[in-house]
């Protein structure tokens, strides 16, 4: 088997409405390889895979949409006011999640020769499965300016948004732990230097790490 040249793995997080997703965008346009564990919580839980049927079985039939799929949205309001059943899906979700990124990184740097890989995840601070990773970036901002754009994005209430931040740790959690932070309070285009800057660091990273490389 072709040895599997190193990869910088990262893993980037933030609270929700924080800005995560258009770090990632612009992380992903400077030329990391980008693994969204959402979607691929959304991959894993299609008909066919155990994962689904796991899901079914913890929480009925009635989660699934007339195409017999699971409807995540329904999953999801059913899991949010509920911690057990929180974490019991967590249980089955982030094992497959986790091994199917590190499939894909070890691909991108074998076939791809991508240098850096960023694991776009919500709770790798909450699970600790931020030790899996090189990096960790924390994407920050305000409470306030997370549940404006809340509002702003999905029409919730003042008092659903502040439901939704204070289900997730606290920043103050997520920051002891970072190695790097990209705050979103300003600008567009003073996060994309941020970004910018916190790529060029990741390079000189790899580099660091991998000497041989």
């Amino acid at each position: 088997m072709t040895e599997i040249p190193p990869i910088l793995k990262v893993g980037l997080t933030g609270g929700v409405a924080s800005g995560k997703s258009t770090v990632a965008a612009m992380l992903s346009s400077y030329g990391a390889f980008v693994v969204d564990a959402d979607r691929l919580a959304h991959e894993i839980i299609s008909p066919g895979r155990a994962e689904f049927d796991r899901v079914v079985s913890r929480f009925g039939s009635g989660i699934l949409d007339d195409d017999g799929e699971i409807d995540r949205a329904r999953l999801g309001q059913i899991v949010f006011d509920d911690a057990e059943g929180r974490q019991a899906l967590e249980k089955i979700l982030h094992p497959g999640v986790r091994a199917e990124a590190a499939r894909r990184f070890e691909d991108a740097a074998r076939e791809l020769k991508i240098r850096i890989g960023v694991f776009d995840a919500a709770l790798l601070v909450e699970t600790g499965a931020y030790r899996d990773f090189h990096r960790l970036i924390v994407v920050s901002c305000s409470p306030a300016t997370q549940i404006g754009r809340l509002y702003a994005r999905s029409g919730l209430s003042r008092e659903q948004a502040e439901s939704r931040l204070a289900a997730q740790a606290p920043l103050e959690r997520k920051l002891a732990v970072a190695d790097y932070v990209i705050d979103t309070e300003g600008s567009l285009e003073e996060t994309r230097e941020q970004t910018a800057r916190i790529f060029e660091q990741l390079e000189r990273d790899f580099d660091r790490k991998f000497p041989q490389a």
